[in-house]
C-alpha cells in the first residue's frame, strides 16, 4: 500500500527527471464556474501527461538487475506512452501491449519512445491480462501495471505534493482538487499527498457517464464495475474497476465522485485551448469539466483541476474546437 513517506521518496528520485508543472488559471474560466479555476498542468509534463510520474517511479525503484531485463506494460496509451520513455532512460527495452483501437497517435508515439508495442483485439474480447501474464511467463518482464502499482501511486502522488506546494504559495487554503479519474492512481496519489500537506483540501474524482464505476464504488463503500463497452471519448480513463489498491486510499480520503458528459468534456475542451491556451485530450479534461459545469455539486470558492493529458489524436481535437 502506497503512503505518503513512498510518496516523498518517489519525489526525491524525480527530482531532474520529472516536470514540476505550473499551476494556471484564467478570469474567463473562473467567469463560467462561477468560483476561482485553478489547473494543474499535466498536459505539459513528459510524455504529455502525469503517466510519466507513476512510470518513473516505478521504473527508478525496480533493482538494477531486475529492470535490466527490460519492463512490461499495459495500456491504451498515456501510460504505455511514460513507461516507454521512463524505460529508454534508463537504457532498457519495454514491451507495451495496447489495444488496436487505441488513438493512432499513442501508438506512434509509444514506439518512438523506443518500446515494442503488441496490440489486442479488447472489441474482440482479447484479454489483456492474460497477454500480460504470459509474457511475463515467456520473457521474465516486470510488469508495471498503470494505477494498481505502489510505486506507481506514490509517482502519482508527486502531482499532489505540487498541489498542495502551489496552493500555498498563492494563497489558496482550502480548496476542492478535482482528478480525471480511471483506475484511481492520480486521484489515490494526490488524496494521499493532500491528507500530509494540505488536509484542508478534498479530493474529488471525476470520471465520464458510462463509465462512473469510482463515483458507484464510493457511494456504495465497495468496488463496482462498469458493464458496458471498454471504448469511449475519453478512451485514456474508461477502466472497468477502480484498483484494489487505490479504491481503499480513495474510500477513506476521497469526496463523492463527480460523473460529467461527453459534450460538457468537448466544451472543456475548448475552453482550455480558448482560455489557457492549452490542447487538453477528452480524458484529461474531466476535472475541468466538472468545475466549468457542476458548480451545484462543489463546496466553497475555489476548485483545482487536474489536466491530465494532452495526447490527442490532430483529426478529433479539430472537429472539437469547430464544435
Amino acid at each position: 500500500m502506497s503512503d505518503i513517506a513512498q510518496i516523498r521518496a518517489a519525489a526525491a528520485r524525480a527530482k531532474g527527471h520529472v516536470r514540476q508543472t505550473p499551476l494556471l488559471s484564467a478570469p474567463a474560466l473562473d467567469d463560467i464556474a462561477g468560483r476561482r479555476v485553478f489547473a494543474k498542468a499535466e498536459v505539459l509534463q513528459l510524455t504529455g501527461s502525469f503517466k510519466f510520474r507513476g512510470a518513473w517511479s516505478a521504473v527508478s525503484n525496480l533493482p538494477a538487475a531486475e529492470r535490466a531485463k527490460g519492463v512490461l506494460a499495459f495500456s491504451s496509451g498515456n501510460h504505455a506512452q511514460g513507461v516507454a520513455y521512463a524505460a529508454a532512460l534508463h537504457g532498457v527495452q519495454a514491451t507495451i501491449i495496447m489495444p488496436a483501437d487505441a488513438p493512432l497517435a499513442k501508438v506512434d508515439n509509444t514506439r518512438f519512445y523506443g518500446a515494442e508495442v503488441i496490440l489486442y483485439d479488447r472489441k474482440g474480447g482479447e484479454d489483456r491480462n492474460v497477454i500480460g501474464a504470459r509474457l511475463q511467463e515467456e520473457r521474465g518482464l516486470p510488469l508495471i501495471k498503470p494505477f494498481d502499482n505502489a510505486d506507481v501511486i506514490a509517482g502519482q502522488g508527486t502531482c499532489g505534493l505540487e498541489i498542495a506546494q502551489q496552493a500555498r504559495e498563492a494563497g489558496i487554503e482550502r480548496a476542492e482538487v478535482l482528478a480525471c479519474c480511471g483506475g484511481g492512481g492520480l486521484s489515490a496519489g494526490i488524496a494521499l499527498a493532500l491528507e500530509a500537506d494540505a488536509p484542508q483540501m478534498r479530493l474529488r474524482t471525476v470520471e465520464p457517464e458510462g463509465f462512473n464505476d469510482t463515483a458507484r464504488s464510493l457511494a456504495a463503500g465497495e468496488i463496482c464495475r462498469n458493464t458496458g463497452p471498454e471504448a469511449g471519448l475519453c478512451d485514456a480513463i474508461v477502466t472497468p474497476a477502480p484498483g484494489q489498491l487505490t479504491f481503499p486510499i480513495l474510500n477513506r480520503l476521497a469526496g463523492a465522485g463527480i460523473v460529467v458528459s461527453d459534450d460538457e468534456v468537448r466544451a472543456a475542451m475548448r475552453a482550455a485551448y480558448a482560455h489557457l491556451k492549452l490542447v487538453v485530450e477528452p480524458g484529461g479534461a474531466v476535472a475541468l469539466a466538472a468545475a466549468l459545469y457542476h458548480g451545484a455539486e462543489l463546496e466553497g470558492d475555489t476548485a483545482i483541476v487536474t489536466l491530465s493529458g494532452g495526447n490527442v489524436d490532430p483529426d478529433l481535437f479539430a472537429d472539437i474546437l469547430r464544435g
